[in-house]
């Protein structure tokens, strides 16, 4: 470790002899007492993300997969099932390593009460997301141990996991104040990235008429990832105020090439699944659309556009939505979706 380089401290999970105020809250560096006190707030828009949160609360039993079996058995062609397969790996290994990156990893430096209490919220949405992947696989798969183990024998896949597993692991082996920074930044591209380009895969399926519980299911879990997502662009926009000095040119250029490696990395992954045999996903529209993707996120954290990229397939906006008087697709009408419109104007 350089000299420069500050180790985090876990924070105390209590001290009565903090006389911290609430003006005083930091994200991480902070000496909190324990108590939430919920009354007096310094970071009003982790607050307000929070009951977000709450009021998106659903289940994966709300969701219903019977037709979806049949569509996996008669309706899709090999390589669409081998792709669903895949995608359906991808993401269960990205939500459990979520699950335990942001109880084991982030929550514990964190040192402001309302923001701890909207991680904790995220642990448990991702724990949620690996029992509805479940829910899909029993009700798709004649061999569920397959899927589940698919990391052990695709090698494309377990080199993706352990790609974005590393940055993880290296907080954890060396909690340092830049390495919690870019472990930040890693979760941004893990939530606004290789998430979106994921639920893509299920979006095109269903625009056939293929697999549409499937879609249905991913639709509720992006809705909780676009909340996770605010959170980590809110925490790293944030911290640039509260700690401008960690935000030097050299960490902005390893993030940007963070940003690169995870556009290259996906966009393969996406040539990977669909083996252009999946309507609508050509090679140059995945790219595009992850490239895309990549210029939105850095976008929203002051960090300059690398690829000026537009939406190839807008359409996925609208599969996706939960606001008010959209499309529903799977009824083709309109339909107010009174639980689940989200709103992010005031944050």
């Amino acid at each position: 470790m350089a000299a420069h380089e500050v180790r985090l401290k876990h924070k105390k999970i209590y001290d009565p002899h903090s006389n911290e105020s609430v003006n005083d809250r930091r994200i991480f560096g902070g000496k909190p007492t324990a108590i939430f006190d919920l009354n007096r707030v310094k970071y009003q828009w982790a607050y307000k993300l929070w009951k977000t949160m709450l009021a998106n609360t659903w289940f994966p039993e709300e969701v219903n997969m019977v037709p979806d079996k049949r569509d996996y058995e008669r309706g899709l062609t090999e390589q669409e099932k081998i792709g669903y397969d895949r995608a359906l790996a991808q993401l269960i290994f990205m939500d459990s390593l979520q699950t335990n990156n942001l109880n084991d990893n982030i929550n514990p430096y964190i040192t402001s009460p309302e923001l701890n209490l909207v991680f904790i919220r995220q642990a448990f949405e991702e724990a949620l997301h690996s029992q509805s992947y479940a829910v899909m696989v029993e009700s798709i798969s004649a061999n569920t141990d397959e899927i589940y183990d698919m990391w052990r024998s695709d090698m494309q896949l377990r080199n993706k996991n352990d790609y974005i597993a590393n940055i993880y692991i290296g907080l954890a082996e060396n909690p340092t104040e830049r390495n919690f920074i870019k472990a930040l930044f890693a979760n941004q591209i893990l939530e606004g990235i290789y998430f979106y380009s994921g639920f893509c895969f299920f979006y095109t399926l269903a625009r056939t008429g293929k697999m549409l519980g499937s879609a249905q299911m991913i639709r509720f879990i992006q809705r909780d990832e676009i909340t996770h997502l605010y959170l980590f662009q809110h925490t790293i926009n944030t911290l640039r105020k509260e700690r401008a000095d960690l935000f030097t040119k050299s960490l902005e250029e390893e993030v940007i090439e963070m940003f690169k490696g995870a556009v290259d990395v996906e966009s393969a992954w996406g040539d990977y699944i669909t083996q252009g045999q999946i309507l609508g996903l050509t090679s140059g529209i995945i790219r595009q659309y992850i490239e895309y993707l990549a210029d939105e996120r850095l976008s929203k954290v002051g960090l300059p556009r690398i690829y000026n990229a537009t939406h190839p397939i807008k359409w996925v906006d609208s599969f996706s939505s939960f606001n008010e008087q959209k499309t529903n697709f799977f009824e083709a009408k309109v339909t107010n979706y009174t639980k689940g419109s989200i709103n992010f104007d005031d944050f």
